[in-house]
């Protein structure tokens, strides 16, 4: 079965200015990459605030760079709320903001949709032709 794009389903595309579709891609890039995904998702299953060493433990395989360069990158983008506690030592916890929560719940239909077409997918690489140095051009 051949999915048709519809003519119209881009129109929305064009009434974008420039600076509105690179802040839309980038989005898109942010929300569809390994970490950010992962990370909203640890802190969706949270359902409140975690530390930050909490978040890391559950982040299988991300170093403490990444998660900290991931969390401010969400919080800049207005994913994830940041909130200090000024005592000794100090305390940060992280928590889904509501903007984070609705396009967690937008990803996982995509995420789902992937997941049940796994086989389609492996199907798909077995018939691709296998070159060598693929990345080579």
């Amino acid at each position: 079965m051949v999915t048709v794009v519809n003519d119209h389903t881009f129109d929305f595309c064009e009434t974008l200015t420039d600076e509105e579709d690179a802040l839309a891609r980038a989005m898109l890039e942010r929300a569809s990459a390994k970490w950010p995904l992962r990370v909203m998702h640890i802190l969706a299953e949270a359902n409140g605030p975690l530390r930050f060493s909490r978040v890391l433990e559950r982040v299988e395989g991300i170093s403490q760079k990444v998660l900290t360069q991931t969390l401010r990158t969400l919080e800049s983008d207005g994913l994830v709320t940041r909130t200090l506690y000024p005592q000794v030592p100090p305390r940060v916890e992280y928590e889904l903001t509501p903007l984070g929560g609705e396009l967690l719940v937008e990803v996982v239909t995509l995420w789902q949709w992937i997941a049940n077409r796994l086989p389609d997918f492996e199907a798909a690489r077995k018939k691709a032709p296998q070159t060598e140095n693929a990345s080579a051009g």
